[in-house]
């Protein structure tokens, strides 16, 4: 059974616990401004809620982005010195993946081939990119961009971009 430790901070901070694909534990903010505050009690948080230690994890995932240059070096160091004290690897995820794969699962039951994930970049901006059902498995064909909403690729739109 896999244990694994997610991380993301891409945009709004959070943090879940997982054995076999299933969420035992997870936490998340809105906030966008306190990544480095908040990112080690919300591990400590989840990992008591799902009865776990840090050395029993097989590894850990982090979010890579895109999003914001500080809220992104805050999960990316959270996780290598967490990875670095346990002796867990950690895995770097494109967090537009992540969501992608959770969006698959919508697109696909609805019959929808292609489609983007995109999340707010700001600046009146996105971040985006295009994925395409392969085998009933979310693969990235474009991407990923920053752009005004309007440029992005006109197909089915998930994630807090789509607005």
């Amino acid at each position: 059974m896999a244990l694994l430790l997610a991380i993301d901070s891409s945009a709004a901070a959070s943090v879940a616990v997982l054995r076999d694909g299933e969420e035992l534990a997870r936490w998340a903010t809105d906030d966008t401004h306190a990544h480095a505050e908040v990112l080690a009690p919300a591990v400590q948080t989840v990992l008591g809620e799902a009865g776990v230690t840090g050395t029993a994890l097989d590894a850990l995932a982090v979010g890579v982005g895109p999003g914001p240059f500080t809220g992104l070096r805050a999960g990316l160091a959270t996780a290598a010195a967490l990875g670095l004290a346990w002796d867990v690897p950690v895995h770097g995820v494109r967090s537009l993946d992540a969501l992608a794969h959770a969006a698959g699962v919508d697109a696909f039951r609805h019959g929808i081939e292609e489609f983007v994930v995109a999340t707010d970049a700001r600046r009146r901006e996105v971040y985006w990119a295009h994925y395409a059902q392969v085998g009933g498995q979310p693969t990235l064909l474009h991407g990923p961009f920053v752009s005004p909403a309007d440029e992005v690729t006109p197909l089915p739109v998930y994630g807090a971009g789509a607005g």
